[in-house]
């Protein structure tokens, strides 16, 4: 299936944060979306469409109705997923030069261990007197974090606790070489050294995503926690059809830390993105306060499968299976956005896409971490549902998820965007 295909390339191209936002802004481009920048005024034409780019990994798009607007169709997902970030070349004992790496969110660290690993991100470099941010991949088999033999660790298989100072620092080379990882990184980014002024850089796994099973049910790659539901309401965004409401696509960075960055959820990116569009449109405070009470925000990212090999860590009613559709995400303290509200929206809008619906709650005893909803919805006040498709080997280095999962959630977020929501004493309507 092309879309599938399509999905595939996508997670092949975000190596890093910065490359997954840098492609959805290119897949935006190829349809016609104009790039806006924040440092700029706006001005916009009916009908136009337009995105802008916050931290060069956080990205918000969006379109004009050539009717009036009243409210916004809200979408967020997140373009970072966990990993090492690099911090500098040391040398160690056995003549080897190894990486200074920091864990970047709450991983799988056992997953990154014996396997080609490269490095992607952004460097800050002097060009014509500015400083520039530009995207570099070495792309190359470059890196390898090496586990202890069992020989020398003869309880490895009983969970030998992994320390991220010592046991993870990849392996770059022979010898004390401590500028040679400076020294690639600035002839990747083609210039010269003393022009590197700064990265911000990550490890990847080389291995692709691909389709695997008996029937290429399933999707096997890295980063499939957030960048699958960043492809599918992408997806869905720019299939859907005019509405009298503004849809908006966010994808935010540092998910993965805690949201609390000027390009992350907890930042005023997205209210500053409506509260412009709302000025641009010859609009009052009021208007933009009647246009958010009839807005409403899907909260996209990835859930719990079943487990195959556990099932006892699922809730045994309430357990999401692979290829079982689109999984509303409920929590009694909120940490998922979900209330009776914004279920029975979202329910109406996967039964007329025609999709399948799961539902999923942590296990009472094994309280899960919050998402992108209660974050956003703490600066914007809108309905709210948490959603996501469901995977396995979450925060792993390589990834699980059902393939057609990613269909529905195109299919439902298609619809979606195709909808206005109002709200009032008359009760919720989808139009």
């Amino acid at each position: 299936m092309e879309e599938i295909k399509q999905l595939l390339k996508f997670l092949n191209a975000s190596r890093s944060c910065y490359h997954a936002a840098d492609q959805a802004a290119q897949i935006l481009a190829a349809n016609g979306y104009i790039r806006l920048w924040e440092e700029q005024p706006w001005q916009f034409t009916s009908g136009g469409k337009y995105f802008a780019l916050r931290g060069d990994a956080s990205l918000i798009a969006f379109r004009l109705p050539r009717q009036e607007a009243v409210g916004f169709m809200l979408a967020a997902a997140h373009s970072d997923s966990p990993s090492f970030k690099v911090r500098e070349a040391v040398s160690s004992a056995g003549n080897c030069l190894r990486l200074s790496v920091e864990p970047y969110g709450g991983m799988v660290m056992r997953s990154w261990l014996d396997r080609p690993l490269s490095v992607a991100g952004r460097v800050m470099v002097r060009r014509n007197g500015a400083i520039i941010s530009q995207l570099v991949d070495v792309d190359q088999d470059l890196l390898v974090i090496p586990s202890v033999a069992i020989h020398m660790d003869r309880e490895v298989n009983k969970g030998t606790v992994l320390k991220p100072h010592t046991d993870l620092l990849p392996l770059l080379g022979l010898g004390r070489e401590p500028g040679a990882f400076r020294r690639l990184i600035a002839e990747t980014a083609g210039v010269g050294e003393k022009d590197l002024l700064s990265t911000d850089l990550y490890l990847y796994p080389r291995a692709e995503a691909v389709l695997s099973g008996i029937h290429k049910e399933f999707v096997a790659g890295p980063r499939l926690d957030d960048l699958q539901c960043v492809f599918a309401c992408l997806q869905g965004f720019l299939e859907a059809a005019e509405s009298g409401s503004v849809p908006v696509l966010a994808v935010f960075h540092n998910e993965e830390v805690g949201s609390g960055t000027r390009q992350g959820a907890d930042s005023t990116f997205l209210q500053d993105v409506l509260r412009r569009i709302n000025g641009a449109l010859g609009r009052g405070e009021e208007d933009f306060q009647v246009a958010v009470a009839n807005s409403f925000l899907v909260s996209a990212d990835n859930a719990h499968a079943v487990h195959p090999a556990h099932p006892e860590y699922a809730d045994s009613n309430e357990a999401p299976v692979l290829g079982g559709g689109v999984v509303i995400k409920y929590n009694a303290a909120q940490r998922y956005t979900t209330d009776a509200v914004s279920d029975a929206v979202f329910r109406q809008i996967c039964a007329e896409a025609g999709v399948p619906v799961q539902r999923y709650s942590n296990r009472a005893d094994l309280p899960g971490g919050s998402t992108l909803g209660n974050i956003s919805t703490a600066h914007l006040s809108v309905h709210s549902v948490d959603v996501g498709l469901p995977q396995l080997a979450m925060h792993a280095a390589y990834e699980l998820a059902g393939a057609a999962d990613t269909v529905y959630l195109i299919r439902a977020m298609g619809v979606y965007f195709s909808k206005s929501f109002r709200a009032g004493p008359e009760g919720f309507r989808l139009l």
